[in-house]
C-alpha cells in the first residue's frame, strides 16, 4: 500500500470515529458503504431527528432516529448488515437506553428486526406487564431462542461438572475397584510409602459414591428480580432449569421484589419462568430469605444461592440472623451480586462485608463460572471467588 493509501485510510478511520463535525479536522467525505455505517451511527450517537438536519450538514451526526417504527425498523436492518452481532447488540441497547424505544418493541414488526439477546429478553421482560397480546406470541419466540442458545451453551458441563461434585460428595471408604477415588486414596496413605518398592500400600480406600437416582442435595436459587438484576433472572432460570433436569439434585426457584414468588413448578420450561418475574419494584430479601428456609428439610444437604445486589428494603440485621442460622444448621449459602458477563453491578458495600464476616463472602459471577461455584458449594469446598469479588 502507498504512502498516500495509507494516509486516506487513515482519514477515513479518523471521520468514521470523529463523527464528520466541522472541527473533526479530517475534511475526509465518506462514500458508499461507509456513508451508510455512518449514517447508521450518526443516528443514533448524533443529535436532532430525521430531516432536522440542513442539507450542507449532512454525513455530520445530526440524524437521529426519532419515535418513527418504520424508521428505526430500516435502522435496525442496516446496523445488522453493517455490523457483527456483537456490536449490534451494544447499539441496540444503547438506542433502548438513549432514545427511549422501549415502547417500539411491543410492536411484532420491530421484535422480528432486532437481534435477540439476554439483554433484550431483560427489556422485553420488564415491558411484559404493558405488552398487548399481539405482541406476546412474537416476544415469547424472541425469549425461548435466546433461553435455547444459553441452554446449548451451558447444559452439557454444567451437568457434567455437577454430576462429578455429587459423586465426590458421596465417598465410600470400601469402594469397588473401579470406583477408587486414587488420588484421595494417595493423598490419604503417603505415610505407608515403602521405599524399598517405590509404591504406596494403602490401608484405607477412598471411593466415589456409587451413581443412583436417589436425591443427593437440595439447591434454592433465590433471585432479587429488581430491575437491575435482568441479566441474572435471565441465566439463573436457564440454570434452573438444568438442576431441575438432573434427578439428583432438587431444585427450588424463588424470585422476588417486595413480594416472594416460588416458580419451581415452571422449572421445566425456563421461557416461563421468566415469564413469571416481574422486573422492577423494590426488595425485601428478608422476607424472601425466611420462605426459603422455611421450605429447607435436610440443611445438612442443602445450597442456597442468593443472588441479589443486597440493596435490603426489609430488615437488615434480620436477614443476616437467618443467614447465620442458615449456616449454623449446615446450609452452604452462595452469595452473587450478578451471574452474568458484565461483572458486579452497583451493590451494597456494606451488606456485602457483613455477609462476608458470616462466611458468605459476595462476588459477581459469570455464567462459566457458575458450574464450578455450584460443584464446590455441592462438595463442601472453598468456593472459587474471582480476584474481582468483593
Amino acid at each position: 500500500m502507498s504512502v498516500a493509501s495509507d494516509e486516506t485510510e487513515r482519514l477515513r478511520r479518523w471521520r468514521m470515529v470523529l463523527g464528520g463535525d466541522q472541527a473533526d479536522g479530517t475534511g475526509h467525505q465518506l462514500t458508499g458503504q461507509d456513508a451508510a455505517m455512518d449514517g447508521a451511527l450518526s443516528a443514533l450517537y448524533g443529535g436532532g431527528a430525521p430531516g432536522q438536519g440542513k442539507p450542507e450538514s449532512r454525513g455530520a451526526r445530526t440524524a437521529g432516529l426519532g419515535a418513527s417504527a418504520p424508521s428505526v425498523a430500516r435502522w435496525l436492518g442496516d446496523i445488522r448488515t453493517y455490523f457483527p452481532s456483537s456490536v449490534v447488540q451494544v447499539m441496540q441497547r444503547d438506542a433502548i437506553d438513549r432514545l427511549g424505544l422501549s415502547a417500539l418493541l411491543l410492536e411484532p414488526e420491530m421484535l422480528e428486526a432486532v437481534e435477540a439477546d439476554v439483554h433484550l429478553v431483560g427489556t422485553l421482560l420488564s415491558l411484559n406487564k404493558a405488552m398487548p397480546e399481539t405482541t406476546k406470541e412474537t416476544a415469547r419466540a424472541v425469549v425461548r431462542k435466546v433461553v435455547e442458545d444459553l441452554e446449548k451453551r451451558l447444559a452439557t458441563r454444567t451437568r457434567a461438572t455437577l454430576t462429578g461434585a455429587l459423586d465426590r460428595s458421596a465417598r465410600v471408604t470400601r469402594p469397588r475397584h473401579h470406583d477408587i477415588d486414587w488420588n484421595r486414596t494417595i493423598a490419604a496413605n503417603l505415610k505407608h510409602y515403602l521405599p524399598e518398592y517405590r509404591t504406596v500400600v494403602p490401608e484405607r480406600l477412598i471411593g466415589y459414591g456409587r451413581a443412583s437416582q436417589a436425591v443427593k442435595k437440595e439447591v434454592v436459587l433465590c433471585i432479587d428480580q429488581s430491575g437491575s438484576m435482568a441479566a441474572s433472572v435471565v441465566y439463573a432460570s436457564v440454570f434452573g432449569a438444568v438442576l431441575a433436569s438432573m434427578r439428583s439434585i432438587r431444585t427450588r426457584l424463588v424470585v422476588f421484589d417486595t413480594a416472594v414468588a416460588d416458580l419451581t413448578d415452571q422449572l421445566d420450561d425456563p421461557v416461563d419462568v421468566l415469564f413469571g418475574t416481574q422486573l422492577g419494584g423494590g426488595t425485601d430479601i428478608n422476607r424472601a430469605l425466611a420462605y426459603c428456609q422455611s421450605q429447607i428439610t435436610r440443611p445438612a444437604e442443602t445450597v442456597v444461592v442468593l443472588i441479589s445486589d443486597l440493596y435490603e428494603g426489609g430488615i437488615r440485621d434480620e436477614m443476616l440472623k437467618r443467614v447465620a442460622a442458615m449456616k449454623a444448621s449446615g446450609v452452604q449459602f452462595v452469595t452473587l451480586l450478578a451471574l452474568s458477563d458484565e461483572g458486579a453491578p452497583a451493590y451494597d458495600r456494606e451488606h456485602a462485608a457483613a455477609l462476608a464476616a458470616l462466611g458468605a463472602p459476595a462476588f459477581a459471577c459469570t455464567p462459566d463460572l457458575f458450574p464450578d461455584v455450584m460443584a464446590a458449594a455441592l462438595e463442601k469446598r472453598p468456593l472459587p471467588i474471582p480476584d474481582a469479588g468483593a
